[in-house]
């Protein structure tokens, strides 16, 4: 059983911020000045698994890494989007290039940049240490943070809501 409040079974697509929910909020600073993002396995292989299953899989971030774009390319993300100022119309451009449509998505944000996307999609979600306006909006806050299995614990819930989750066949990368 989901402890999101929404009819899962409509979520075609997952998309998601880069920094605060797929990588934490905190990070260590590179020689070039750059964050140098953590990311969690949980979190990856619940990606991997949601593509292998059939969903979409995207990235709309204001920060740019190529580490990362290469992470997600190897995770199954077709659709890898950095250095967006306008979240909201990346989005309809997203719509347009892949047919989804903003009800079948589920987006999982954490702070202010997020807030006009959020508002557009079926399903806003934030992880627990997202800003608290982000959080305003949210219909799931996750019970983990952002970098810590936010991302997995979304997946997760909507693909056993579908019966997509199976421990006996599919697994593996």
């Amino acid at each position: 059983m989901s402890s999101i409040p929404h009819d899962l079974s409509q979520i075609k697509a997952f998309v998601l911020d880069m920094d605060g929910v797929v990588s934490a909020n905190v990070s260590p600073v590179g020689p070039d000045g750059m964050p140098m993002r953590t990311v969690n396995v949980k979190d990856g292989y619940a990606m991997q698994y949601a593509v292998k299953q059939g969903y979409t899989l995207a990235v709309i971030s204001g920060g740019a890494s190529e580490a990362m774009t290469e992470r997600f390319r190897n995770l199954g993300a077709k659709y890898i989007y950095m250095r967006i100022s306008d979240k909201a119309r990346q989005l309809e451009l997203l719509c347009q290039e892949s047919g989804l449509r903003p009800e079948e998505i589920a987006y999982i944000g954490d702070d202010i940049p997020d807030i006009p996307v959020m508002r557009l999609v079926a399903l806003p979600c934030a992880p627990a240490d997202a800003a608290p306006e982000v959080k305003s909006i949210a219909k799931y806050i996750s019970l983990y943070n952002g970098g810590y299995g936010v991302v997995r614990d979304v997946i997760e819930q909507t693909l056993k809501a579908n019966g997509c989750w199976s421990l006996s066949e599919g697994f593996g990368w």
